[in-house]
């Protein structure tokens, strides 16, 4: 299993984010790092993983399945939502075998090594939320469209959600995809 850590910000003890990122883009990236401020300021308990080794497909389902459901796991009465990005989202299919809701922001949804992924996908709740590019080749929009799960699709965005040489668009995306993310969140209860 890859090594990890997991970055705690406290807030309600009830209702608990977990933030799993890429491979290369981490929880200090701009999407998870403005998201954990933003729910944080919800007042959240936000815990955001970091690996402390590079993982593969199999090592990263291995963490997932210890932070979700093992040992790492938050209290099973806290309500529990998962905000997940790339490398992140080969949690979806755990994550919805225990019933936990989610935001998945470019999933693997065209990669050979992620089937998995992609079956839960198409079958998503509305308790979900998948967000991607249509420039991102492993995006599918026409798969997350037959799902019901709340759908962001980014035009010409890729797999970072962002459109090159665009500053001024990649910000109004950052910030289009943080209030998505908040108002999923919302959903679910504030007190």
């Amino acid at each position: 299993m890859s090594a990890y850590t997991l970055h705690l910000t406290d807030g309600d003890p009830a209702r608990v984010v977990t933030i799993l990122p890429g491979s290369g883009y981490t929880a200090m990236a701009p999407l998870l790092w403005y998201t954990r401020a933003a729910l944080s300021d919800l007042g959240w308990s936000v815990r955001a993983l970091e690996w402390t080794d590079k993982p593969t497909f199999d090592s990263a389902r291995a963490a997932f399945a210890q932070v979700l459901e093992g040992a790492d796991a938050p209290d099973e009465d806290a309500l529990h939502i998962v905000v997940a990005k790339s490398l992140g989202t080969l949690a979806l299919p755990l994550a919805v075998r225990l019933g936990l809701p989610g935001v998945w922001l470019t999933p693997v949804l065209t990669n050979e090594g992620a089937l998995d992924v992609r079956e839960a996908a198409a079958d998503l709740s509305e308790d979900h939320l998948l967000v991607g590019g249509t420039a991102d080749p492993l995006w599918d929009g026409d798969l997350v469209d037959g799902s019901d799960a709340d759908v962001v699709e980014v035009e010409n965005a890729d797999h970072c959600l962002e459109v090159p040489n665009d500053r001024a668009e990649n910000l109004a995306i950052l910030d289009e995809v943080v209030a998505a993310i908040e108002e999923f969140a919302g959903s679910f209860g504030e007190e």
